[in-house]
């Protein structure tokens, strides 16, 4: 960071494909929080207007762009070395999850209270919109980290994610595509973090609209979570 740049609160790591129906709102509510933020959005190959958009907001944001794409995992490894806050969160290129909730769920971590803080949707059930299949994962995956970590987390594959500064470096990721989410669950307990849950609003998006990930993929998560069930720092 150069010097007399006053450090951001949080870096945003926005991976984005083919988002181009919501990218320029996403990024606007980004910018408009009430907080010192540094918006970091990774260009994952996209096909559409999502890169002719990001670049109209110049260096308001700092963009990453992969010229081919390479799934959620990469484009948020992608992204890491361009985060310079205190804290780092992931934000999804769509509308489920409202940016204005961020300032909330880092605050642990600004006021020394937490290292790792997740956004949960399911604190008081699962939505009633959300479909079946991924409501049985959502659950099955809970159950999983309990069985294999001996933690209880509510909602392991939120979208809202937030680390302390040089926490995410320190897990050496390897992910690829959605299994960001259980690798780093994994990895943060296994660095003996406690992760703290706080009750976050979403409204589920349909593949319809354009939702990526499907009930299809939970194998690949908990296949990760068993993966780095023994794994340490530095490997």
């Amino acid at each position: 960071m150069p010097e007399g740049t006053v450090q951001p609160q949080v870096s945003v790591i926005v991976p984005a494909y083919n988002e181009e129906a919501t990218i320029r709102e996403v990024v606007e509510r980004l910018l408009a929080l009430p907080i010192r933020s540094e918006i970091v959005v990774v260009n994952d190959g996209s096909t559409d207007q999502t890169g002719e958009i990001l670049a109209s907001f110049g260096e308001r944001i700092v963009l990453v762009t992969n010229p081919k794409p390479s799934g959620k995992g990469n484009a948020i490894r992608r992204g890491l070395p361009s985060a310079t806050g205190q804290c780092v969160i992931i934000q999804d290129a769509d509308l489920e999850y409202a940016p204005e909730q961020i300032p909330a769920l880092i605050q642990p971590i600004l006021d020394g209270q937490a290292n790792v803080v997740y956004g949960t949707r399911f604190l008081h059930g699962l939505h009633p919109d959300m479909a079946l299949p991924n409501k049985v994962v959502n659950l099955l995956l809970r159950f999983a980290v309990k069985v294999l970590y001996g933690r209880k987390i509510t909602d392991e594959a939120t979208c809202y994610k937030a680390f302390r500064e040089g926490l995410l470096q320190k897990m050496n990721l390897e992910c690829q595509r959605f299994e960001f989410c259980p690798e780093v669950t994994a990895k943060a307990i296994r660095l003996g973090e406690d992760i703290q849950e706080s009750p976050i609003e979403y409204v589920p998006r349909t593949k319809a609209a354009g939702k990526k990930i499907r009930w299809t993929d939970a194998p690949e998560a908990f296949l990760t979570l068993l993966k780095y069930r023994t794994w340490k720092p530095g490997k």
